[in-house]
C-alpha cells in the first residue's frame, strides 16, 4: 500500500502572486509532509472592505476562500495584497482556523515599500513564506511558540518575522507528528 500525501492549495486571490511564488510549494514541502498545488480565486474584495478602517475584514475573506476548497483538498491558504484586519486588532499579516482547513496571508505589510524602504523581492518572498508556514501551522493545530526563531512565534511587527527562521522548532515539529 503506498502512502499518498494530502493536498494543500496555495490560492492567489485576484491573481496576486508575490515574487518567486513558483518556489513556494517546494519550499513549504521542506517543512510539512503535504503536496502543494496552485489555484486562483477571483472574488469581489469590496464586499469585505471597512471604510472606517480602510482595511479588509480577513475572517470574511477567509470564509469566502473556504467556499473554493474542493473535496479532494485538505487545506487552502489564500494570498492577498490588501491590508487585512479583525475587529480586535489593528492589522494582521495573516489569519487561520486553528485546526481547520483555511488560512489567509496578506503581503500588504510584508512589503518594504509599506515602511518607506526600497523594494526587496527576496525579503518579501522570505516574509511571505514564513507567514504562509505560520498560518499553515495553525491549521495543523499549532499555537504560538515561545522560541523567537520558530516560525510559530507570534509576530507583532514585520521585524519579528525577519528574526524567525522559515521552519518549525524541535518542539513544534514533535507536536506536528501528533496531528
Amino acid at each position: 500500500m503506498s502512502y499518498k500525501k494530502k493536498l494543500i492549495y496555495l490560492a492567489s486571490i485576484n491573481q496576486h502572486t508575490p515574487p518567486y511564488w513558483q518556489n513556494m510549494a517546494d519550499d513549504l514541502s521542506k517543512s510539512v509532509i503535504y503536496h502543494f498545488s496552485y489555484a486562483e480565486i477571483d472574488m469581489d474584495l469590496k464586499l469585505f472592505y471597512s471604510e472606517e478602517r480602510n482595511q479588509y475584514h480577513s475572517t470574511l475573506i477567509l470564509s469566502q476562500i473556504l467556499k473554493n476548497l474542493p473535496n479532494n483538498v485538505e487545506k487552502i491558504v489564500g494570498i492577498t495584497h490588501v491590508d487585512i484586519f479583525i475587529p480586535i486588532l489593528t492589522f494582521l499579516f495573516g489569519e487561520a482556523q486553528l485546526g481547520g482547513k483555511g488560512a489567509i496571508v496578506s503581503t500588504y505589510r510584508l512589503r518594504n515599500e509599506f515602511y518607506g524602504l526600497p523594494p526587496n523581492n527576496q525579503l518579501l518572498y522570505n516574509r511571505t513564506l514564513k507567514e504562509v508556514l505560520h498560518e499553515l501551522g495553525h491549521t495543523l493545530g499549532l499555537v504560538h511558540c515561545q522560541d523567537y526563531e520558530c516560525v510559530m512565534h507570534f509576530s507583532t511587527f514585520v521585524e519579528d518575522i525577519d528574526l524567525k527562521k522559515s521552519k518549525f522548532c524541535r518542539v513544534c515539529q514533535e507536536m506536528l507528528k501528533g496531528f
